[in-house]
């Protein structure tokens, strides 16, 4: 980890951003939004290379096992999942993260930097299968400020739960404003849609 945070506290040394994190649970999710540029994964690796905390974010398997690349994601933290395989991914990452000791996942909900009008609901049922809090990670280009704020346990109510980080969002500016979305699950609009795969 001592490289990793060599490279971290040395940009944030020079650069005109900052970090700003609120304290993590042992086991915990990370949100990322508005996600609209490439940065946001490197301002979130900082984040955690700066406090010299492990994190996790997911490719797909073939991606790790590529003999240079997949050494270099893993190195970062990236676990492969396998999209074909019986229980899903949010089931295979229920399971690491229910047979760690300390355990962190980084998702983007929105899942692409292009606008979209629902976010992906995986990191909804990750969370609560796992019993994790989620901390509300950012970058926001108006106070050149990235890292996370408080951290919510969902309740299971899809629209009471995304008032609420729709309300943490809400004056929140992304590096490519123009590409953001307002935070919406598909399941406050149509019910039946909760609880569905990924």
């Amino acid at each position: 980890m001592k490289i990793r945070r060599f490279i971290a506290r040395t940009y944030l040394r020079i650069s005109r951003w900052n970090f700003a994190g609120e304290p993590l649970a042992d086991k915990t999710m990370v949100i990322g939004a508005p996600h609209t540029s490439n940065w946001d994964g490197v301002f979130m690796a900082l984040s955690f290379w700066s406090i010299e905390r492990p994190f996790h974010f997911l490719v797909k398997d073939s991606i790790v096992k590529k003999p240079i690349f997949g050494a270099f994601v893993k190195w970062i933290g990236a676990i492969g999942v396998d999209r074909t395989a019986a229980h899903g991914i949010v089931g295979q990452v229920v399971d690491a993260a229910n047979t760690s000791e300390s355990f962190t996942i980084v998702l983007t909900p929105k899942g692409t930097r292009s606008p979209r009008e629902y976010w992906k609901s995986g990191f909804y049922r990750i969370a609560q299968g796992a019993d994790l809090p989620v901390a509300l990670g950012f970058v926001d280009r108006k106070t050149m400020t990235f890292g996370w704020g408080r951290s919510i346990r969902l309740s299971g109510d899809p629209q009471a739960d995304m008032d609420v980080i729709r309300e943490f969002y809400s004056d929140k500016v992304g590096v490519n404003p123009e590409l953001a979305s307002v935070p919406r699950l598909r399941a406050e609009d149509d019910p039946a849609e909760n609880g569905k795969a990924c």
